[in-house]
């Protein structure tokens, strides 16, 4: 049973707030989740755009997961001044970004890096770059099974980008990418059989590819809803993301996973406007505000009922306002934690003895040196 109370936390008199919490233990307990939904870490490749942080990084290269995704250059760079050995950039590189993902290979020569295409004219951009440098790049093929968000339908077409990848001296291809973040139905059956059904277009498009005599090595597929379906596989890697810190959300749609929230939000009273209304340090640069009121989850015998939020403020009104005063400390869950943890600079780690570290949100930049 879970211990009453774990949130709160002492001494906060000289704690700023808003504040983000994140809780190491807690953190830990979900690499374990994920380690055993997996199976163990060679199948994973968890993705670090929810948290963007060192420590956590470090935390699973601990438990022996050395495979990575990320988003972002920042993101990439980050994990490999962490030691991460293998570190794909899940996000096709265009414009400067794509030198700045050769910078990155001449940076740190000791991680291997790959990315993703999903059209030829960023295959023959990267080409070209790996021709001049005399280097061989690894890409991996993005296929789009239904999100409609990024990668090349499955089909001819795609074998055809395949081929060239597979044939130019300058890229190796690696295999093939596919993320199916639309698929997030709760209901765990029904889940799996539309995962299934998207899958196996993959599947028929890496026969597709072999009966031309090409490889695919690897796929990549899936994002925490869909990881466990994917895991049951036993031939791709999975990459979880918000499974590491959870949120309201996704807790609330996939209990099944059995991820506890390990990242709260500190927040203040400021004003008690009228009778029955509370006003909190809580606005859109606090927590992400992307979805419909509410946006957070309030932790504790609350009964608050989230009416306005502006850039600082979040207004609630409860029946028991006169219980409140103004400096009183409220905690809670936000409901979509990856842009959450993207607005602050830095977290503040609680260990299980209640000490404090502050960790840096390092990847929050979209450059860190490169």
């Amino acid at each position: 049973m879970e211990k009453e109370n774990w949130y709160r936390i002492k001494d906060t008199e000289q704690l700023i707030s808003p504040s983000l919490l994140v809780f190491p233990d807690r953190i830990e307990k979900n690499i374990g989740t994920m380690l055993k939904i997996a199976g163990g870490p060679q199948p994973l490749r968890p993705h670090i755009k929810t948290h963007k942080i060192a420590e956590i990084i470090e935390m699973q290269l601990r438990h022996g997961i050395h495979k990575f995704k990320c988003a972002t250059i920042a993101e990439a760079e980050l994990l490999a001044t962490t030691g991460a050995k293998d570190v794909l950039l899940a996000m096709q590189p265009s414009g400067p970004n794509i030198t700045r993902f050769f910078d990155l290979m001449d940076t740190y020569p000791e991680t291997h890096f790959s990315t993703i295409v999903d059209n030829a004219k960023t295959m023959d951009e990267v080409a070209k770059i790996a021709a001049a440098k005399h280097r061989v790049v690894s890409l991996f093929l993005d296929i789009n099974s239904g999100m409609n968000r990024t990668g090349i339908a499955p089909g001819p077409e795609a074998v055809a980008l395949y081929k060239r990848i597979a044939d130019d001296p300058n890229l190796e291809v690696k295999g093939i990418h596919v993320y199916d973040g639309h698929i997030r139905n709760p209901d765990i059956a029904v889940r799996t059989k539309v995962c299934d059904a998207a899958f196996e277009l993959v599947t028929q498009l890496k026969r597709d590819i072999e009966d031309l005599g090409m490889s695919v090595n690897t796929i990549v597929a899936g994002g925490t809803p869909s990881f466990p379906i994917h895991s049951r596989r036993g031939t791709v890697e999975v990459s979880p993301g918000t499974s590491l810190l959870w949120d309201h959300r996704y807790g609330t749609l996939f209990p099944e996973m059995e991820f506890v929230p390990a990242a709260v939000l500190l927040s203040r009273i400021i004003s008690k406007p009228k009778e029955g209304y509370l006003c909190l340090d809580l606005g859109h640069k606090s927590v992400a505000p992307e979805m419909p009121l509410p946006r957070v989850r309030f932790l504790g015998d609350v009964d608050f009922e989230q009416i306005g939020q502006s850039e600082e403020h979040l207004v609630v009104t409860t029946q028991k306002s006169s219980a409140y005063e103004v400096g009183d400390i409220l905690y809670a869950v936000p409901f979509h934690i990856c842009p959450t943890v993207a607005k602050y600079h830095e977290v503040i780690s609680i260990a299980t003895n209640g000490e404090k570290e502050i960790w840096s949100v390092a990847a929050r930049n979209n450059k860190i040196t490169i």
